[in-house]
């Protein structure tokens, strides 16, 4: 139950205690964070479900983006109750992960600006879908040879 508590809360560090560590990274208990990081992120995943039942409701387009965006927003900032904002921002621009983290807020950006502002319904849908690629692909790099693996299995559809 250590390690998990050590994983989760993205302090690997062996020679620090559990408790110096949590409180280090936060001013909340560890269940605190625990809970704020499900309660952030089940409302993500009901944004975005939210966000596409009215896509299908004329002049959907506005609301299927903002709220599809505030979902993947509030799934992504769920992860700073786990390890910290700081944490989570030095995490997201790791060589590792910079190519897929820019591709994703530049994705959730053209999404909003393609549905409010270029009034363009082709366009926030297909940023939508880079949307969900870009942030499938980013939480891939929390996983160890995920991306290798997934690398593996599509090369053969793609050649």
């Amino acid at each position: 139950m250590e390690k998990l508590r050590r994983v989760l809360s993205g302090q690997d560090d062996e020679e620090q205690g559990l408790t110096s560590q949590i409180l280090d990274a936060s001013s909340l208990s560890f269940n605190t964070r625990l809970k704020w990081f499900a309660i952030c992120f089940v409302c993500g995943i009901l944004f975005s479900i939210l966000g596409t039942g009215l896509l299908w409701l004329p002049g959907g387009i506005k609301l299927f983006a903002v709220f599809y965006t505030l979902g993947n927003l509030s799934a992504l900032a769920s992860t700073c109750f786990l390890m910290g904002p700081m944490k989570q921002l030095k995490k997201m621009f790791e060589t590792t992960r910079l190519f897929a983290t820019i591709i994703m807020l530049l994705c959730l950006v053209l999404t909003l600006c393609a549905a409010l502002w270029w009034h363009k319904k082709g366009l926030a849908v297909l940023f939508c879908v880079l949307q969900f690629l870009s942030m499938t692909w980013y939480s891939l790099s929390y996983i160890p040879y995920a991306r290798d693996a997934v690398i593996k299995c599509c090369s053969p559809l793609l050649s």
